[in-house]
């Protein structure tokens, strides 16, 4: 979970009703999203990998690696995402070098949890 104070600065937000999606499995993606306020779910093919809460970050991949998105982000209560896009992450790495460190760890976790969901469901 990141400090949701680095994102404080950044006006692009996003808000999403409850059941309402912030975006679906194979959309196309080029930013991610930090969860300001509500919780919502992480959806990787009709099932709940994740649930989201204040400071989680969503969508990294698309940021680092433009392309449709491997899960859909359903919101479970109202939400407000802040967006993140290429410029704005690269202005928060040269300011706070351990947020590339998170961003990283959380992929690398997120990569391991699909890799025991794929080997305990085969």
């Amino acid at each position: 979970m990141m400090p949701i104070e680095i994102f404080s600065h950044n006006t692009a937000k996003i808000m999403t009703q409850a059941g309402q999606a912030l975006f679906r499995e194979g959309d196309e993606g080029n930013q991610m999203y930090v969860l300001e306020t509500g919780t919502a779910e992480v959806i990787v093919q009709n099932r709940v990998v994740e649930t989201l809460e204040h400071g989680s970050i969503v969508g990294e991949m698309g940021l680092v690696s433009p392309g449709p998105h491997s899960a859909s982000v359903i919101a479970k209560t109202d939400c407000e995402f802040v967006a993140v896009d290429e410029k704005r992450f690269q202005f928060l790495v040269q300011q706070t070098p351990y947020f590339a460190i998170q961003v990283m760890r959380l992929m690398a976790e997120r990569l391991r949890a699909t890799n025991k969901l794929l080997v305990t469901s085969a």
